[in-house]
């Protein structure tokens, strides 16, 4: 029976110098209160603001608004196609293209408070698109479009395929 008892006690104190070791490492690993300069987020590359809303884009708002006015209040899922010119291949919106990489998509209900999901991709049924980055934020002062911004694998702003998902509960 005593060698039972020694062989518990020699396997309670090799866990107990295990946790301790571990909890150790743990408390060792944990971040400081003010983070070094290097952990710091690396600052955006170009310009990460929005065109102004052209007066076109701010009166096909307003009329996709208008046709949408029935819309009713239901969860919807819309997608949008488009290529890199900024012409839409296919879905729902109005697409407006404002410089290199900058796009809009107007849709005839409120978006601002839905969530928006984007992906480079190419309209056709062939092909893997190219690498890069793509950026989507509610519209300035237009509630009822999205901002899309695409960038190659560089960070450099390019015109580059993608698609849109948007969900507004």
């Amino acid at each position: 029976m005593s060698t039972s008892f020694r062989r518990k006690v020699a396997a309670v104190t090799f866990a107990v110098l295990a946790l301790s070791l571990a909890g150790g490492g743990i408390a060792i690993a944990q971040p400081s209160a003010k983070a070094p300069q290097e952990a710091v987020q690396p600052a955006a590359r170009g310009t990460n603001s929005q065109p102004p809303v052209s007066a076109e884009s701010a009166r096909l708002a307003k009329a996709a608004l208008k046709a949408g006015a029935a819309t009713p209040l239901v969860a919807t899922n819309v997608f949008t196609v488009v290529n890199s010119n900024g012409t839409k291949a296919r879905g729902g919106g109005t697409v407006v293209k404002y410089g290199v990489g900058e796009y809009e998509v107007i849709f005839g209900h409120t978006v601002s408070a839905g969530a928006f999901l984007a992906t480079l991709s190419l309209s056709g049924s062939c092909c893997i698109p190219p690498g890069g980055e793509v950026s989507v934020a509610p519209r300035l002062l237009t509630p009822n479009a999205v901002f899309v911004q695409t960038r190659n694998s560089a960070g450099t702003p390019a015109n580059l395929g993608f698609t849109l998902l948007t969900h507004t509960p």
